[in-house]
Order: structure tokens, then C-alpha cells, then sequence
């Protein structure tokens, strides 16, 4: 069944209302098309997930993640569950995006423009490629 999700659509909504300043600085370039016109939304859900930012049409999910996310083990579960169901992520550190945003942003277009597409687990990125089939 199609449709609204009360319950779904009310986490999403209070999941946009608690961004965080790397968030919000992230949202500010990617809203509105302004990144060489793709479009993005926030909190998308996606299974049991919510992406902090998705592009649906490249099926691609951006995660900023903070302290806590370091070697958490949910991650890894959450990016398998998203690429196995074809979404691409790629996640960036909270303190890459507040004092590198144009290099956030650089990454970001490598990926939708397809110049970026093997898997990279640095210290300061993780890419995640969609699985293939």
C-alpha cells in the first residue's frame, strides 16, 4: 500500500528540525538544485533509515557523520542494507564539512557525475558503491 506514513513522516520531520550546523551549512548548497542542478532531500527514508541527504534520482545517500559514528558497527550494517537495495553512499566527518565544505562539495559531484565510483574508506571519506546486481 501507497501513501503517507504518519508515523514514518513525523521522525523524518523532527530528524530535519534537529540538524546539526554541518548539516545545515551541507543542506544550504545542496538545496534548491544548486549542485549543478541535482536535485536532494533530507531525511529520506529508505527502509529503516533515515539518509540525512539523498539524491533519488542517482540513488545516492550523503551522511555526515559525528564522533559517534567512529568504527560504530551499525554503520556497516545500515551502508550494506543501503547499497544491497541499490543506493550509493558516501559519508563525510561533521568537522570536514564546517571547515571544508568545498572539497565536501567537490566529492559530491565526482560521485554524481560518475568520476568517483570504486569504494574508498579513508579517514576523512567513505564511498560506498551502489551492489550490483
Amino acid at each position: 500500500m501507497r501513501g503517507p506514513k504518519p508515523k514514518t513522516t513525523a521522525r523524518a520531520r523532527s530528524l530535519r528540525q534537529s540538524d546539526n550546523d554541518a548539516e545545515g551549512n551541507l543542506w544550504n548548497e545542496l538545496r534548491d538544485r544548486r549542485l549543478s542542478g541535482h536535485k536532494f532531500v533530507r531525511q529520506l527514508p529508505i527502509g529503516p533509515y533515515f539518509a540525512d541527504f539523498a539524491c533519488r534520482e542517482l540513488r545516492l545517500v550523503i551522511e555526515i557523520d559525528g564522533s559517534q559514528h567512529a568504527d560504530n558497527p551499525r554503520d556497516a550494517i545500515r551502508d550494506a542494507f543501503m547499497t544491497g537495495n541499490g543506493w550509493s553512499v558516501v559519508r563525510f566527518w561533521n568537522v570536514d564539512v564546517l571547515r571544508e565544505l568545498p572539497s565536501v562539495l567537490d566529492t559530491i559531484l565526482a560521485v554524481c557525475d560518475g568520476r568517483l565510483t570504486e569504494r574508498v574508506e579513508a579517514p576523512d571519506l567513505r564511498f560506498f558503491p551502489a551492489a550490483c546486481d
